[in-house]
């Protein structure tokens, strides 16, 4: 017993001394390449062997004979084992370096796609990974090229539709000051009616810019959604009285939400002068709101006669005009932005989609725990 214990602490010894040595290299060499650390590791692995072996063997004190042949056998399997993993971890970096090619590529801002010959459990993970990266950087670049192209197209609409009431209201505050208004009663009337549509652009363009900054602070109290509904109607009746539009509201359940009341009353008053701007006269404009499981969906129902489909992506960008037949008479494509704004920022979201002859907008909230 006690010379097992001795030929065991020989081995422990030899192996553990090689071990420390393999670990200080390591430490060495931990900024070289995946090569060098394999070949340290390799080389570790043997040199414990060999050391551990011999440790023992001239600790039983074999013959000279004995001493050589085993020496060389454990050399001869030492420099066999050594020179396989050499092998094997050149075919694991050559993997590795496949995918820093393809890894490269994906940073010189094309897509990831994963080298096609086998590679290691970690390895495949690694790609797996970089692949999922990819696809969400293509997905990020996609809504920033869509952000950009509505910036650019807000700034052109905002530039126009502030070129012109400015032109006409220097040309009538040209004419009131010379004395040449025929009608100076109705050149005032128009002023403030330019005014107040100013008004309402600028304030539109800094609530988006609050939207946008995530400044937006809201006040959530629990209420109806019959009041909220009730609210945004009774600011909308004249509206439509004046464009001819009959406004619907039948089918409202009276459910709590836990939304800020005025925020929440805009974006259903937004929701609804949208529809009765481009519902012809005669027409309807209807608006529900119902339960669906853990959710209340309001939706407002128009009679605008529909959306192209390639636009429906689009009707809650900023500065979103549509074609020509849904060109609004005022405002700057900002109402369904702040909609859609408004409503993530109460961890709701927006959405719209055609119906027989026109199109309904839906704003889902979360019911209150």
């Amino acid at each position: 017993m006690n010379d097992l214990l001795l030929i065991a602490a020989f081995a422990l010894g030899g192996a553990g001394c090689a071990g420390l040595l393999g670990a200080l290299a390591l430490r060495l060499l931990r900024h070289r390449s995946v090569t060098v650390a394999l070949t340290v590791v390799a080389a570790v692995a043997t040199t414990a062997m060999l050391a551990g072996t011999l440790s023992v063997a001239r600790a039983m004190f074999l013959s000279p004979h004995d001493l050589t042949v085993v020496t060389l056998v454990v050399a001869m399997a030492a420099v066999v084992s050594l020179a396989t993993a050499l092998l094997l971890g050149r075919w694991v970096v050559a993997r590795s370096r496949d995918l820093t090619l393809a890894a490269r590529e994906f940073g010189d801002g094309g897509s990831f796609a994963a080298p096609a010959v086998p590679a290691t459990a970690e390895l495949a993970g690694l790609s797996r990974e970089l692949a999922a990266t990819s696809a969400k950087l293509a997905a990020s670049r996609e809504r920033e090229r869509a952000l950009e192209t509505s910036r650019r197209e807000l700034v052109a609409w905002i530039s126009h539709d502030l070129r012109t009431p400015l032109a006409g209201l220097r040309a009538m505050s040209e004419a009131l000051e010379d004395g040449m208004a025929a009608d100076p009663a109705r050149y005032h009337r128009q002023i403030r009616t330019e005014v107040e549509r100013l008004n309402t652009m600028v304030g539109d363009l800094f609530e988006l810019s609050r939207i946008h900054a995530g400044a937006l602070t809201l006040a959530p109290t629990r209420m109806s959604v019959y009041d909220l509904v009730g609210d945004a109607l009774s600011g909308a009746h004249a509206l439509a009285d004046e464009h001819g539009v009959r406004l619907v509201g039948g089918r409202v359940e009276s459910v709590p939400v836990e939304v800020d009341g005025k925020e929440m009353t805009r974006v259903l008053a937004n929701l609804l002068v949208n529809a009765i701007r481009h519902t012809p006269a005669d027409g309807t404009v209807a608006i529900a709101a119902e339960r669906r499981l853990t959710t209340v969906v309001l939706s407002v129902t128009d009679g605008c006669g529909g959306i192209p489909d390639e636009d429906l992506p689009r009707v809650f960008d900023t500065g979103w005009r549509g074609t020509a037949a849904r060109t609004p008479p005022a405002g700057a494509g900002l109402g369904l932005a702040i909609v859609r704004g408004i409503v993530e920022a109460h961890a709701g979201h927006t959405h719209v989609h055609n119906v027989p002859g026109g199109c309904r907008f839906e704003v889902t909230l979360p019911l209150p725990a």
